[in-house]
């Protein structure tokens, strides 16, 4: 991936942009302070991307392809059934800690609402329908409970969101911003998800730690 300062000007506004967008947010990110922050005009920026909004459009589909490949990489170790799912839940707990901007950009385009969520469910459609497609078939296999597949995706992704990233909820209900405690949320949710997923005789199985 690019970085600062080896990517092309269009680039370093982009990587810019989804830095601010996702952790000081997009109302609060002005053009002017992100050229400032990156030593350009405000019309070198314009003359990569039109409008505000424009550069927005932009930044939710650089952090849905990032995302997407993040969990494409997670999903090419992984075994089968609920190792896939232990794989996803792995992979965007290290997000939050390697890039946390990447998820901030998430919950920013689903606060704005549309166009801004519209243009990230269509970005990330293709991997949730795959996602839906592999829990319906575990579920017809008797691997996991039988449940609507869709509601348990919803379910498990404002789930694992809200604990990777809801930092003010988190520290009102008492966990701490750490690497320990971060590590035993993820932990709990796994066991959390496990028992509301796997079916009884599947649950029965050794399985590995979730470390």
């Amino acid at each position: 991936m690019a970085t600062l300062t080896t990517a092309t000007t269009g680039e370093r506004v982009l990587l810019a942009a989804v830095e601010s967008f996702g952790t000081r947010g997009y109302e609060a990110t002005s053009l002017d302070a992100l050229a400032k922050g990156l030593g350009l005009r405000k019309q070198t920026i314009l003359y990569w991307y039109p409008s505000k909004d424009a550069l927005l459009e932009a930044v939710i589909d650089r952090t849905a392809g990032e995302l997407e490949a993040t969990l494409e990489r997670a999903l090419s170790g992984a075994g089968q059934g609920w190792d896939r799912v232990e794989a996803i839940v792995k992979s965007i707990f290290r997000v939050s800690v390697r890039r946390p901007e990447l998820l901030g950009v998430v919950r920013e385009a689903s606060r704005l609402g549309p166009p801004a969520a519209t243009r990230l469910l269509a970005a990330i459609e293709p991997l949730m329908g795959r996602a839906t497609g592999f829990l319906r078939c575990e579920m017809e296999a008797g691997h996991m409970r039988a449940q609507d597949p869709r509601m348990v995706l919803l379910a498990a992704y404002s789930a694992v969101l809200g604990m990777a990233t809801e930092v003010e909820v988190l520290l009102a209900l008492g966990f701490q911003p750490t690497a320990r405690d971060l590590v035993r949320r993820r932990n709990q949710l796994l066991l959390f998800l496990r028992s509301a997923l796997v079916s009884h005789s599947e649950a029965e199985l050794p399985r590995r730690a979730p470390f």
